[in-house]
């Protein structure tokens, strides 16, 4: 008797822990590496790095949809990642306040900095650069002459025209112009820039941006890449799967995309409501490394 009581007991406890469970906890459990299950973050995202195949994964939330133009992409804080400087492992790890290393950009930068050219770094060089850095706000400043660095100068000498040098066609309509081999672009309608001029990142070795006149032909706001299993926000398609669109990472990276034309999202977000189907496009010259 006894023993069937304390039996009877454990099960009715058993019984009231199970019935407080939230619905579904007990069945869980995660997908598959990489399956994509609505409202749980992708497993790639748990240690997601600054350059996949074509942008970077954001630590978030996969919402799907299958509405066009309907569900705001998120995007991660303004500003992360847009101007983190890539450095030399043992220079980070040892958090030095001035690099005595020189930069893959090194001569560019001393030219634009007006120092001597000499593509070696010296003392007066690393204070120069690192001062450039203080006052752009490039992380971490220590004087090497990066490709976020280099980026900076180029985006900083095409703010006040752009197309100084007549690469970009002018028409009484709209033209988007993608610089390649400054990695800028803006929207121009006739000399008038109407967008930018802002910083990209195009096609790497193999995958190059195709050059030449194109035109918007598909706009997708909520865009998800199924061949690179990526989000691509605010997508305006422009050559046989080649677009504009935004990236949570860095633009900034040595390797670039798989072809498309990346800006940072708050600056695809910008140029979706500048650009409508049907618009004009114009890209020029190569990437850097191409």
């Amino acid at each position: 008797m006894t023993r069937g009581r304390t039996v009877g007991r454990v099960l009715a406890l058993l019984l009231a822990a199970v019935a407080v469970l939230p619905v579904g906890a007990a069945g869980a459990a995660p997908g598959p590496l990489g399956e994509l299950v609505p409202g749980v973050a992708p497993a790639a995202a748990q240690s997601w790095a600054l350059d996949t195949p074509d942008q970077a994964l954001p630590p978030t939330v996969y919402t799907p949809s299958v509405e066009e133009d309907a569900v705001e992409p998120r995007s991660a804080a303004a500003g992360t990642y847009a101007l983190v400087e890539y450095v030399p492992l043992g220079e980070a790890v040892a958090r030095v306040s001035c690099t005595r290393k020189a930069g893959p950009h090194q001569r560019q930068v001393e030219r634009w900095l007006g120092l001597r050219v000499d593509g070696r770094q010296s003392a007066a060089d690393c204070r120069a650069i690192r001062a450039f850095q203080v006052r752009q706000g490039i992380e971490p400043a220590i004087g090497f002459a990066g490709p976020v660095t280099w980026a900076r100068m180029r985006y900083l000498s095409a703010r006040a025209n752009p197309d100084a040098a007549g690469r970009c066609p002018v028409r009484s309509h709209p033209v988007v112009c993608v610089d390649l081999d400054r990695q800028l672009m803006w929207v121009q309608k006739g000399r008038t820039v109407v967008f930018g001029v802002v910083p990209v990142r195009s096609g790497r070795a193999g995958y190059r941006t195709r050059a030449g006149w194109h035109k918007i032909y598909w706009r997708h706001k909520n865009h998800w890449s199924t061949l690179y299993n990526t989000p691509m926000p605010y997508a305006q398609f422009f050559s046989g799967g080649q677009a504009f669109h935004g990236v949570y990472g860095s633009l900034h990276t040595t390797v670039g995309s798989m072809g498309c034309v990346n800006l940072t999202v708050a600056d695809a977000r910008r140029l979706w409501g500048v650009l409508k189907k049907g618009d004009r496009v114009f890209v020029w010259g190569r990437r850097p490394g191409t």
